[in-house]
Order: C-alpha cells, then sequence, then structure tokens
C-alpha cells in the first residue's frame, strides 16, 4: 500500500506541511509506504489546453504530454493507493501551485462523453487538507464551501472517494511582532496553536490512516 503526499504550501516546516506528516504517520502505522513532495521544489506549470490527451488516437491519449518535474510526479500517483493533497488557503482557495498540479492531474483523465468519465485506470482514497487563517464561521461567509466541494466532486469523478479535513483560524507565525498583521490578535492565534492545532494533528493522523484502509 502506498500513499503520496502533495505539499502545496511553500513552506515546508508549518501549518500544512505538518498535518500531512501526521496524516502520512498515521497511514505509516497500517503499514503503509509514504512519500511526501513539495510543490514549491519543482519546475512545472498548469495545463497548457493543447488537448494531446483528448486527441482521438494520440499517442498522449488519456495522459499529459508535458515533460517537467511534474511529469514523473503523476506517474507516481497513477501507481499509488491513496493521494493527499494539501494547501493554505491564499485569497479564498488552494495556492496557485496546488491549482496548476490539480488541472495536469484531473484533466488528463476527463472524457468529454456523456456523461462524463474517467480514464483513471482504478479507484483511489483521496484526501484533502485545508490550512486558512480565518475561523469555520468566517470561512462559510466567504464561501470557501464552494471549492472545497468542487474539488471533492472532481476527484471522486476521476479518481475516487474524497475527504477533507480542514483547519480554521490558524498561526502564521512564530512571532508576530517582527511583521504587520494588525487584523490577528498574537495571543489568541498561539493559544489556538497550543490548544487547537494538536487536535488537528491527530484527526489528519485519522485520516492518513482511513486513507490505506481497505
Amino acid at each position: 500500500m502506498k500513499i503520496i503526499a502533495i505539499n502545496g504550501s511553500p513552506r515546508k516546516k508549518w501549518n500544512t506541511a505538518t498535518l500531512l506528516s501526521k496524516a502520512l504517520e498515521g497511514a505509516a502505522a497500517q503499514g503503509a509506504e509514504t512519500e511526501l513532495i513539495h510543490l514549491y521544489d519543482l519546475d512545472f506549470k498548469g495545463c497548457a489546453s493543447c488537448l494531446a490527451c483528448k486527441t482521438r488516437g494520440g499517442s498522449s491519449y488519456g495522459r499529459c504530454v508535458l515533460k517537467d518535474d511534474l511529469a514523473p510526479i503523476l506517474d507516481r500517483i497513477a501507481a499509488a493507493d491513496a493521494l493527499l493533497i494539501g494547501s493554505p488557503v491564499y485569497f479564498g482557495s488552494v495556492t496557485g501551485e496546488t491549482r496548476s498540479f490539480m488541472e495536469r492531474l484531473l484533466f488528463q483523465y476527463l472524457t468529454y462523453t456523456v456523461p462524463y468519465g474517467t480514464l483513471f485506470p482504478k479507484r483511489i482514497k483521496v484526501g484533502f487538507i485545508y490550512t486558512m487563517n480565518v475561523t469555520e464561521e468566517r470561512s462559510k461567509e466567504f464561501g470557501y464551501e464552494y471549492f472545497i466541494k468542487s474539488n471533492e466532486r472532481y476527484t471522486q469523478l476521476l479518481l475516487g472517494p474524497a475527504e477533507t479535513l480542514c483547519s480554521f483560524d490558524t498561526c502564521q507565525t512564530e512571532d508576530y511582532s517582527k511583521v504587520v498583521i494588525e487584523s490577528f490578535d498574537p495571543v489568541h492565534k498561539h493559544q489556538r496553536q497550543q490548544e487547537v492545532f494538536p487536535q488537528d494533528c491527530d484527526k489528519a493522523y485519522h485520516l492518513g490512516g482511513r486513507l490505506v484502509t481497505p
């Protein structure tokens, strides 16, 4: 059993990366082989709309034709048994790298048939982890549920069953005095980091275990 985790955050040791690591710990505890990939280490772009993956009878039908750092990652995901995608929320959605990754991952398998279908060779479990500065209530006011459900819907159509873990009201930095962030209360943020974030880590651990459990 192999699970691949995708870190769509530019930071390798903060909230998103921490939760992904905890999820992989949970998967490893179930005997799974784990791999963590940092998107910001890769040189790649989003879908080029070349339609090579849709060309009838083409050599790249059902497979992204672009050759860059992401290409071998997509191949490894196709061979994996579970997938975990993590991203902070920037301006009401995932990071640009995460979006580009998802375009490349999903579009190659989508068939423009009636109804829509998939060319992905099997069904795998997929988990999403999102971290965000806002509270759960504010996330609903801002309509974050739309992109969360949209990502689940496309993933379930093309890859397999999906579930989501959201970590709300996260701490942005260890030292708020060094940056201009007057919109948030540092005392409150650090209290959340000490009291609530460990609970999110526990949820991530169990999420990882579920993703690799048949």
